[in-house]
């Protein structure tokens, strides 16, 4: 069984397994450890990853599919997805209820994708890359990371893009966590009798930043809390270069970039680049060739010009870091080190900013993807019962706060209204205890709208218990609701207690309990207890509906099977458009002694024929058809290849049959004189029939069929064989 790491990042994928010597990142077919996170339909083609991004110039591929899954709703003004859509490169529209969705042209017909199905395809994609290089072996089990600041909605999103790609995770695991524990696991100099070892992590990643503060021990790590900003990336940097140039370029030479989707990619990838010269240079040039309207283009910026630039971007850095140390309890003189990861660590001025802020230099050793990609391979290695890791405690933060509400008002607790509070472990199991009559449902929400990206909606969902009718005014309902490894809240059990007691209090409370006990603090002896289990029926926004989930299945293994239908067309058509080549090197060299010239003519003919007609209308033909022609070409070439081959073979057939010969003749000295020549003779009718056969083949020229074949040169040799180890006479023990 293999168990497998995923981080899908807005821009790269990356996939990790774990082996009995260790964690691999395993490469794509490119021998590279990053694939591109990108899907492209041609009008015949599904292309994803590498063959996604190189076809970008024909075919805009579909990308950020993270950020696509954040605004998957995208009716406030303020969500990420209405800020995004100027720098994607292909249209978005809304579903009827008001989700993101692309269209795409595919096969001679219009398909509506949402983002989900995008992600379905993207983990396909990982799942075919680690099958491939684990030797075909399946994979199922596996762990994928997840920003900190998903929402129920997007967490249950990646769960029904695992299960439209036939994977089964183990965890949703949050980016730094992955991070802390692929760089904890192996370190034995964090935690010591003095306490803990805290370190600080902060990912400035292509489109967001997320930082958490962490604390190793021996005996595990612990997540103390996290901070993010959800529309803060190494992208937004790129986005400040590109303006500046877009600008420049409208006044200096007279073009819009911004208005053309396909100048507007080239510049950015320009930009892109620009940036990491500059973190090593004190200047950057952007040259580029027919951007549009056939003119080139050429700019040119300062580091300390750039810096400028951003430096609005770099105060917002600061912002979620403040926020993870103050929520951890710790001051900044108990951090042991600030580890910087991500693209945006490029960037040197971010580095110096989050080195005033933790008033020490931050390391930058870290590849982002591959660090998230081996931390989750590591989890799923300890959550598998296929392998055996040492004993390591790995405990998360709850990010955001949820609570509970009935139509009466928020469930409370001692404390505030989450029930789940940020900052606290999980997963973790509450019980809540209400007094109700008949059904009634259960709201969950997130009780601080300020700990979600902006825009984000705070309801999470409904779930209804019930129907059922008390039976006395004692009864009472008792909820278990769990926040799971995924971070997903569910209701786990609910149950109607008749608790007939004596002198019952039936005043109306709701209790919060911790420990799951379903007794509270009376005897058996007082009581009459009947529990009776009830339904229930979760509603979740924005979630998929098991049809909507069976139709996404559905469409993701017709586009999985044209894929391998495409794929068997493209291998039959270079099968063909290979043998055309092969077939007429032969024919002017090897083939040239063993073909007539009217079947030299003939071939070639058709050999002409068949290369023009597959750069112009069999250009885009069915396999069937590939094959055909291929059969057609091997009818007129198989009897050439055949005098070819017999000819090669021929020769060693003889040597061999001769050798046999000898080594008969020389065995049968041994024997009696009667037997001898038995053998003798049988060896002399061979060699005679040999050497006739061989005159007769020596005077026809080599392009007619052969009189004398090699396998009839071998069964001779075999009866011979056969005639002295089980003559007439007897066996010939000697021989």
């Amino acid at each position: 069984m293999s168990v497998v790491g995923f981080d899908v990042g807005n821009d790269t994928l990356v996939a990790a397994a774990a082996r009995q010597r260790g964690i691999d990142v395993l490469l794509n077919a490119e021998s590279k450890r990053e694939s591109p996170a990108a899907v492209a339909f041609s009008h015949n083609a599904r292309l994803i990853g590498s063959h996604a991004a190189s076809a970008s110039a024909s075919h805009a591929p579909f990308s950020s599919v993270k950020r696509l899954l954040l605004g998957a709703t995208g009716r406030d003004p303020a969500s990420s997805l209405l800020r995004d859509l100027p720098r994607l490169p292909f249209p978005v529209s809304r579903a009827a209820d008001g989700a993101a969705v692309v269209h795409a042209d595919h096969i001679g017909r219009r398909i509506a994708l949402s983002p989900t199905h995008l992600l379905s395809m993207l983990l396909a994609y990982l799942k075919q890359l680690a099958e491939a290089d684990l030797g075909g072996a399946p994979v199922a089990d596996c762990v994928i990371s997840v920003p900190c600041y998903f929402t129920q909605a997007q967490r249950r999103a990646y769960l029904d893009a695992a299960a439209v790609a036939g994977l089964r995770p183990l965890r949703l695991m949050h980016d730094l966590a992955a991070t802390a524990l692929g760089y904890g696991l192996y370190r034995n100099d964090l935690g010591s009798a003095g306490g803990p070892t805290h370190v600080a992590f902060v990912d400035v990643g292509q489109c967001d930043t997320q930082v958490a503060v962490v604390a190793f021990d021996a005996s595990g790590m612990k997540v103390l809390s996290h901070g993010f900003d959800a529309d803060l990336g190494g992208r937004d940097f790129d986005e400040v270069l590109f303006e500046h140039f877009a600008e420049e370029f409208r006044d200096r030479y007279k073009i819009d970039v911004v208005g053309h989707v396909k100048a507007s990619m080239r510049l950015r990838a320009a930009c892109e680049k620009a940036k990491k010269v500059l973190s090593a240079n004190a200047e950057a040039v952007v040259n580029i060739e027919c951007l549009m309207e056939e003119k080139d283009v050429r700019g040119v910026i300062r580091r300390d010009e750039f810096e400028k630039l951003c430096a609005g971007l770099l105060e917002r850095v600061v912002e979620p870091c403040k926020r993870a140390v103050a929520d951890s309890r710790i001051g900044l003189e108990k951090l042991h080190s600030v580890e910087l990861v991500g693209s945006g660590s490029r960037v040197p001025s971010i580095a110096k900013v989050l080195a005033g802020f933790f008033r020490r230099e931050p390391s930058r050793t870290l590849n982002a993807s591959e660090c998230v990609a081996r931390g989750c391979a590591l989890q799923c290695a300890m959550l598998s019962p296929a392998f055996r890791v040492r004993e390591y405690e790995v405990q998360d933060a709850i990010p955001a706060s949820i609570g509970f509400s009935t139509r009466e008002g928020p469930i409370s607790t001692l404390s505030s209204n989450a029930l789940f509070r940020r900052g606290l472990p999980f997963p973790s199991v509450k019980t809540i205890t209400l007094h109700k009559n008949s059904s009634f449902n259960l709201d969950a929400y997130y009780v601080d709208e300020n700990e979600l990206p902006p825009g984000t909606s705070a309801n999470i969902g409904s779930f209804q218990i019930g129907p059922f009718q008390a039976h006395t005014e004692a009864s009472k309902v008792k909820v278990k609701v769990r926040l799971n490894l995924h971070g997903l809240i569910s209701v786990e059990s609910a149950a109607l207690i008749d608790d007939y007691q004596r002198n019952a209090n039936s005043a109306d409370h709701t209790q919060v309990d911790s420990s799951g006990d379903d007794m509270g603090d009376k005897s058996r002896s007082e009581r009459s207890i009947h529990r009776q289990d009830l339904p229930v029926a979760e509603y979740i926004y924005g979630a998929m509906s098991k049809q909507e989930l069976l139709e996404a299945q559905e469409q993701e293994q017709q586009l999985a099977y044209q894929d391998k239908l495409m794929e068997r067309t493209k291998d039959s058509k270079n099968a063909l458009e290979s043998y055309v080549y092969d077939t007429r090197n032969k024919l002017s060299e090897r083939y040239r002694s063993f073909a007539t010239d009217s079947e030299r003519e003939e071939i070639s003919v058709n050999l002409q024929q068949t290369e023009e007609w597959l750069y112009e209308e069999g250009d885009n033909e069915t396999e069937a058809v590939y094959c055909s022609k291929l059969e057609e070409l091997r009818k007129l070439v198989d009897p050439i290849e055949y005098r070819c081959k017999d000819d090669e073979v021929r020769a060693e057939a003889t040597r061999e049959l001769l050798k046999c010969i000898v080594d008969h003749r020389m065995a049968a000295k041994s024997l009696s004189t009667s037997e001898r020549e038995a053998v003798d003779n049988e060896c002399n009718k061979a060699e005679q029939w040999l050497r006739e056969g061989l005159q007769l083949q020596e005077s026809l020229p080599k392009n007619v069929d052969p009189i004398l074949c090699s396998y009839e040169i071998k069964r001779r040799g075999e009866e011979l064989d056969m005639y002295v180890s089980f003559p007439p006479y007897g066996h010939l023990t000697a021989v």
